[in-house]
């Protein structure tokens, strides 16, 4: 559900004509999509902190520009877990040159401690938890880019719709936004979180991988779902996902979000606010085939 388990090659190339319009949306230069050079602009290494957001303890991966004209926010898929996308938001940075301060904020208790003490966060709780980052922020006077991955994707849709003046675009990456019936994949984890049981069980076997020296860890991490992921994705995994709360949070999360998304989107907000949103879809990807959106007559 990650954007680390695909190749990043051809997604850059993709995210080049992406983070374009979102220049050209705020005011700025274009960059071209057949440029075979990246800006000269100094990547700068994004730094973690956690804070207070709606009374939880919440981890924040961010990148703060000296002088911002907006503001990035990007939600995660599930899990939400932002050393995942270290690299991304550092990538992101460069290529709007310091223009804009990015953020990437967790989902509550999708981290390397149990801050929230057992305690299961549904899609509509870290919803919430999202809309109150928003109205608590610094810089209020900035407008915000929204950048949503998978099932970020559809809190997205939700913030613009919570808060059309300050949000002026939203970019939705491989974005879940409905349930997909014919996808085998989904079937079997809908089972799987529904079920008090098997979710325990499969939360206290990643754990358990979680438990042994990191260098093992790592090792089964790679072998197990990471062969395409980077040295950056298996220490995020190492550190924080092979952690009973966080996959406990994670299945619990799915299990509202295939409860909530079984029934259609909404089409009629989405072609209303055509110019504020756009769509990147991949061809193998069960979440969010492209021919699904095609057939229900998305704009492009």
């Amino acid at each position: 559900m990650n954007l680390i388990g695909k190749p990043w090659g051809i997604r850059y190339k993709r995210m080049l004509f992406f983070l374009s319009r979102m220049k050209s949306t705020a005011g700025y230069r274009s960059l071209s999509m057949d440029s075979e050079t990246l800006p000269s602009f100094k990547r700068k290494r994004a730094s973690f902190r956690n804070c207070l957001v709606s009374g939880f303890s919440t981890e924040l991966l961010e990148v703060v520009s000296e002088e911002p004209s907006l503001n990035v926010l990007f939600i995660p898929g599930n899990p939400g877990v932002v050393s995942f996308y270290k690299e991304f938001v550092e990538s992101l940075y460069e290529q709007l040159e310091g223009s804009a301060s990015i953020t990437a904020i967790g989902h509550i208790s999708h981290s390397k401690e149990d801050l929230a003490f057992g305690r299961l966060f549904s899609l509509q709780e870290q919803i919430n938890h999202k809309v109150d980052f928003i109205k608590e922020r610094q810089n209020k006077h900035l407008p915000i880019i929204l950048v949503g991955h998978s099932i970020g994707s559809y809190v997205c849709l939700d913030l613009l719709k919570r808060f059309p003046e300050q949000v002026i675009f939203v970019v939705l990456l491989y974005p879940f936004l409905t349930v997909n019936t014919s996808s085998l994949k989904q079937s079997v984890l809908a089972v799987l979180s529904r079920s008090s049981l098997l979710g325990a069980s499969i939360s206290y076997f990643w754990a358990l991988l979680g438990s042994f020296p990191m260098l093992i860890s790592r090792a089964l991490v790679r072998g197990l779902v990471g062969q395409s992921w980077s040295r950056t994705a298996v220490d995020a995994a190492c550190s924080s996902l092979l952690k009973y709360h966080t996959v406990r949070n994670a299945l619990f999360m799915a299990k509202s979000e295939f409860k909530e998304l079984a029934g259609e989107p909404d089409w009629g907000f989405m072609k209303e606010n055509v110019k504020q949103i756009t769509f990147l879809f991949g061809d193998d990807d069960h979440w969010s085939p492209l021919s699904f959106y095609e057939e229900r007559g998305l704009p492009k």
